[in-house]
């Protein structure tokens, strides 16, 4: 998987030291309440489509150019479900990262869910009682976007809060 340009020239100034990062996450549900998923190459397993945020760039736009490059999708996000931390990451190769995760719950409004880049072995529609295995960050994720009234969820004193 390549990582974006800004990403490798960073790199090359400061190594595999931890990077904090921002990404965003597209959470979509279709009118049978299905949740659309990737199968990722890097890793082959299960996840919301999303991504690393371009500097500058509008983390709802990051969400949904993420689910379309991936999904093949088109996305409108409608409400910022979670804001989050995610557990720090090695890469095989040595990078250290940690992600300040945007998780937003998205409606599709075109596009058909295919694989569409090389970040991706396979894409799908699931029922929510018939997921594949996820990591726990995931169906975190799932959770708060399918639950979200409005208001996002948060950590705050170490309590998830609405």
């Amino acid at each position: 998987m390549a990582i974006p340009a800004f990403l490798a020239e960073l790199r090359a100034v400061v190594g595999t030291r931890k990077l904090w990062l921002s990404a965003a996450v597209s959470v979509v549900f279709d009118d049978d309440d299905r949740v659309l998923l990737v199968r990722r190459a890097d890793d082959g397993r299960w996840a919301l489509p999303g991504g690393i945020l371009d500097p500058g760039e509008q983390p709802a736009d990051g969400a949904a150019r993420e689910c379309l490059e991936e999904t093949g999708v088109v996305v409108v996000p409608e409400v910022l479900a979670a804001v989050d931390v995610s557990p720090e990451v090695t890469y095989p190769n040595g990078d250290m990262t940690q992600y300040l995760v945007l998780v937003f719950r998205c409606r599709p409004v075109g596009g058909e869910a295919r694989v569409n880049d090389d970040e991706s072995l396979a894409v799908g529609w699931f029922a929510q009682d018939a997921l594949p295995p996820m990591i726990e960050e995931e169906h975190r994720a799932l959770r708060q976007a399918r639950e979200c009234g409005g208001g996002a969820f948060f950590t705050w004193e170490g309590a998830e809060r609405p």
